[in-house]
């Protein structure tokens, strides 16, 4: 599956790797228990709940999407290290230019920086300047989702209130 990129867009989301669901269906957070498309809603960055199999919608809101593996799916303790493109994934976002990253799990954000400790939140760190959040995963099986949600929120507020 391909990258829902295009220059300039207000945020792109990154995760670790397709699941089992999504790389077969050729979707992004296709899982019917993944709270993604959902929480986009919920935290009002989207004025709709999207479909997964129309995740191309997004770039209308300005989202984009990507993961840090492009070679394998599945669930991240079966992924190989030796598949994530970090350089990739920078290259990407400098050629990109979106207004902030946001790691769609904690795992992305700490295989990003290279650091088991990175926490929920936004990152005192950037990427050329760009701003980035690590977010807890809204996979259904992040049992912390309940306590941890509150950072999407403060995501999308983020968004709002950032100059244009």
């Amino acid at each position: 599956m391909i990258d829902l990129l295009a220059p300039n867009l207000r945020i792109v989301f990154c995760g670790t790797a397709k699941g089992i669901i999504s790389a077969r269906t050729g979707s992004f957070y296709a899982n019917p228990s993944n709270r993604f498309y959902r929480t986009l809603h919920d935290t009002g960055l989207t004025d709709r709940q999207v479909d997964p199999k129309a995740f191309g919608d997004l770039l209308g809101f300005g989202i984009g999407l990507t993961d840090l593996n492009q070679r394998e799916s599945g669930m991240d303790k079966v992924l190989s290290a030796e598949h994530f493109d970090i350089e990739a994934f920078r290259q990407k976002m400098v050629a990109f230019r979106p207004g902030v990253i946001a790691f769609t799990s904690l795992n992305a954000a700490r295989i990003y920086f290279g650091d088991r400790k990175i926490a929920a939140g936004l990152q005192s760190k950037k990427l050329e300047n760009i701003p980035i959040f690590a977010l807890p995963s809204t996979s259904g099986a992040n049992g912390h989702w309940t306590k941890d949600r509150h950072h999407w929120y403060q995501l999308a507020e983020t968004l709002r209130t950032a100059p244009e």
